[in-house]
């Protein structure tokens, strides 16, 4: 099985990460991936840059990136529990790529009801592709109701690489990942793989994830890393809605 793309990723203009963008597609490009998504913090998170850097994007030459497709977008903060971003559909509109995300410095861990709402109505907006690592227990969802609304919105629900490596911040994210991937396989649910990388180092590092996928016996036509082609279909979503 080959995996193609990766898309979570985070440039210096986050705040705590450690390259450039151009680092960090060289560094795709070195590791064989045909596409990488530029996905820095949006600006509720601390630390990153502002909206200005969003809507500046289109500054970007994207023909000095040969051989490799690049797509740029941000990792929303999803900042109440109505499902509230802290970008506006006007800037998203602009962009490749939309991921949502509960961060504890933008948002309180509410209960599974107030968590699990927030995240139905943020799949709700046409502009957010991806749910970005849905698994942290700190945040506890109600994994039926959010494979129901993924299957539902086209929103794709994240395995997040990073998250299963020792030491993360997220809290308990195995089983919930476990759950997340089951009930997906048995609703026929398509699910996309990130890797999350802050440095260069960690660009299309899947292992965990794959892993945990194959011992579940996940199927590989569910795995939207397979083909660029099909994430086209889940990031354009937002053009159906606008005609």
């Amino acid at each position: 099985m080959k995996y193609v793309l990766d898309t979570h990723t985070h440039t210096i203009a986050s705040g705590h990460a450690y390259n450039t963008i151009t680092e960090m597609v060289e560094a795709a490009k070195e590791k064989g991936l045909e596409a990488i998504a530029i996905t820095d913090h949006a600006p509720k998170m601390p630390g990153t840059c502002h909206e200005f850097y969003f809507t500046n994007l289109k500054a970007i030459d994207r023909s000095v990136y040969e051989g490799i497709e690049v797509l740029f977008g941000t990792e929303l903060n999803i900042i109440d529990y109505d499902g509230h971003v802290d970008l506006s559909d006007k800037v998203l509109s602009t962009l490749d790529i939309v991921i949502a995300s509960f961060h504890v410095p933008c948002i309180a861990p509410g209960t599974i009801e107030e968590n699990t709402n927030a995240l139905i109505k943020a799949m709700e907006n046409p502009y957010i592709n991806i749910i970005g690592h849905p698994d942290d227990n700190r945040f506890k969802i109600d994994f039926e109701q959010v494979v129901e609304a993924s299957k539902a919105t086209g929103t794709l629900l994240e395995l997040n690489n990073s998250s299963l490596r020792p030491g993360g911040s997220r809290v308990d994210p195995i089983e919930n990942d476990k759950e997340m991937i089951r009930i997906c396989k048995e609703k026929r649910v398509p699910i996309v793989v990130g890797s999350d990388a802050h440095h260069i180092s960690y660009i299309g590092e899947h292992k965990l994830a794959y892993d945990m996928l194959e011992e579940e016996n996940f199927p590989e036509e569910l795995i939207i890393n397979t083909s660029l082609q099909k994430l086209k279909k889940f990031i354009n979503k937002h053009k159906s809605s606008l005609l």
